[in-house]
């Protein structure tokens, strides 16, 4: 039908593969979309990743920290008095860590701005989301090993390894 069209327009027209502009167009765009979703997984795999890393670093320091917890629990100190340290701690790190990202996100982002597709270089609700996330894995894993260590006999905890 296409090229009935074409040919009742300009018979001498030489047609080798007629097509619709939006074929044309979906084809012109597919590499793009290789690349985007190809980058979207990435971008998932290093989110997840990230938070793996951030929660098992985190929670092996923690848990490094159980004779000091059992010290502190045998002395008399509260469980809440016992954990904030450790979360205090790993709030400045992870405050650190998010400034040095985002800072390196923005940085990264104009560069790869000829790539980004119907959303700007600096696409709040992405980096909020990914701050928000990597807050709470911050918190429950500093929060998950300290609280288990201030619930054991502080004398076990003393005496662990």
């Amino acid at each position: 039908m296409l090229r009935e069209a074409i040919l009742a327009v300009d018979p001498d027209q030489a047609l080798s593969n007629p097509r619709t502009l939006d074929d044309a167009l979906a084809q012109q765009r597919w590499l793009l979309r290789v690349f985007t979703t190809m980058f979207a997984a990435f971008a998932v795999v290093a989110l997840v990743l990230a938070a793996v890393g951030l929660y098992g670093v985190t929670a092996y320091a923690v848990t490094q920290q159980t004779r000091d917890i059992g010290v502190r629990m045998v002395l008399g100190a509260q469980p809440s008095q016992v954990i904030r340290p450790f979360m205090k701690r790993a709030l400045i790190q992870l405050t650190v860590g998010l400034t040095v990202g985002l800072a390196a996100a923005f940085g990264v982002g104009r560069l790869l701005q000829s790539f980004l597709v119907q959303t700007s270089v600096h696409d709040p609700l992405t980096l909020v989301s990914i701050v928000a996330l990597l807050t709470v894995v911050a918190i429950a894993a500093c929060f998950g090993p300290a609280r288990r260590a201030t619930r054991m006999d502080p004398l076990n905890a003393i005496r662990h390894d």
